[in-house]
């Protein structure tokens, strides 16, 4: 079976995620925020969106990778989100609240 060349896997966008929180990349300001529960950010040329519920990542439904291709999770389970560690989800969360303030809860500026 050959992997396909159009679409993201949760592990590729997990990745970029992971590297947020390890600091090796870093949150693209201002986010687009919608109802207060999505958000769309950018991480280098991708464009990830995250899912929460009163502050906490509960979900990424989508993202759009530097090449053009995309990546949709619908179900429990199978999203970039549910692959994070406990530790790495909470280093996200905490840039998330005053992401449109340019610096995060981390204590380190956010690319303008």
């Amino acid at each position: 079976m050959t992997k396909s060349t159009t679409t993201v896997s949760a592990r590729e966008a997990y990745q970029v995620l992971k590297d947020v929180a390890l600091d090796t990349r870093t949150l693209q300001h201002p986010p687009t925020v919608s109802n207060g529960e999505t958000t769309v950010v950018k991480v280098d040329d991708w464009e990830i969106t995250l899912l929460t519920s009163n502050g906490v990542l509960i979900g990424c439904p989508s993202c759009v990778a530097p090449d053009g291709r995309t990546g949709h999770w619908h179900r429990f389970g199978t999203d970039p989100v549910s692959l994070l560690s406990a530790w790495e989800q909470a280093r996200i969360e905490a840039t998330l609240p005053t992401a449109a303030l340019g610096e995060n809860r981390l204590g380190t500026s956010a690319k303008a």
